[in-house]
């Protein structure tokens, strides 16, 4: 064999898995698949290890020998799962490395809300004669508020479980659990999201974007909440319909306070709520929270995720049936 077919057969075998976006150095991924992982583009990939690129029939027809695509994260709303059934390919996510992180977040904002963390930090700037006495009188104990979580998966049940040990009254709404699942974790179940609304003081959503749940949370969503209630959202931005809803909802006291990890936009452009936010206006920022889709990492968390997709991705290329499978049209 000549050397220019040695070089040739190493290029082939180190580009079996090529990361397609966000990832620049592959120090962890290598730690699992060695010289077979590649950031560069190559049409002999095998495998696609991908964090926000879109997976469509336009950019699969680039890899000819592809057998799987596995996503860095939970959500898969980049990729085309029927375009992935077609072509007999195998796709899978990561759904389970910041499980911990993000119902943390959720946690960390509902008690922000509920305590009226923020809200004193805002107004106690003001406070220069009295101290105190100063106290947000409709805050109330923990025990006597009832958290509704739309979705209970992986994160929403790791809420649920956290926020009962601080004493919430916890209640979910899940058509697609098992019957039953409610008195596994001991939990009341709502029968319909019109009935957690009506009875929930907290609202945390987190749910997968589908069909069923883009822009979920509307102006009929808000006219079935409690007024005087708060909405947290750490799972995706297109469940909210509109960020204008939302600064409405505000305004009239349907909501007291709002947390967003993520938004329909990102970075978020111009809207009545996303200026009354960068403004710090003092009549509504101090029930404004918002995070720029973090709530996934921690140090831990982010090396996590990057291994198990490398780890799954192994498995395709070794011949293996991999996990977390989403789509498959083997």
């Amino acid at each position: 064999m000549s050397q220019l077919s040695v070089l040739f057969e190493v290029k082939k075998k180190m580009s079996k898995v090529f990361i397609t976006d966000y990832i620049d150095n592959p120090i962890l991924e290598k730690e699992v698949l060695g010289g077979e992982v590649t950031t560069e583009f190559n049409e002999e990939a095998e495998v696609l290890l991908v964090w926000h690129q879109k997976i469509n029939r336009k950019f699969l027809d680039n890899f000819p020998k592809l057998v799987g695509v596995v996503r860095y994260g939970v959500g898969f709303d980049n990729i085309d799962l029927e375009e992935i059934r077609r072509r007999g390919l195998v796709f899978c996510n990561t759904p389970d490395y910041g499980t911990d992180e993000v119902s943390d977040t959720a946690l960390a904002m509902i008690l922000n809300f509920t305590r009226g963390v923020m809200s004193y930090d805002s107004f106690s700037r003001a406070y220069f004669d009295s101290w105190q006495e100063n106290t947000i009188t409709n805050i109330r104990r923990s025990g006597s508020l009832k958290l509704g979580v739309i979705g209970a998966g992986r994160i929403g049940t790791a809420l649920i479980r956290k926020s009962r040990e601080i004493s919430f009254d916890v209640g979910f709404f899940d058509p697609y659990k098992d019957s039953g699942y409610e008195k596994a974790i001991g939990v009341r179940r709502y029968s319909s999201l019109k009935n957690l609304l009506n009875d929930s003081d907290v609202i945390s959503i987190h749910t997968p974007l589908t069909n069923e749940t883009q822009e979920m949370v509307n102006s009929d969503f808000f006219a079935e909440m409690k007024k005087g209630s708060f909405l947290i959202n750490t799972a995706r931005g297109e469940i909210v319909a509109s960020l204008d809803n939302v600064y409405d909802a505000l305004l009239d006291g349907t909501l007291e306070g709002v947390g967003l990890d993520v938004l329909p936009e990102e970075p978020p452009k111009e809207s009545k709520l996303i200026d009354a936010w960068r403004a710090r206006d003092p009549k509504i920022s101090h029930k404004i929270l918002i995070n720029p889709h973090t709530s996934y990492y921690s140090q831990e968390s982010y090396k996590e995720m990057r291994i198990k997709a490398a780890s799954n991705a192994k498995r395709i290329i070794d011949g293996l049936n991999p996990i977390n499978i989403i789509a498959s049209g083997r």
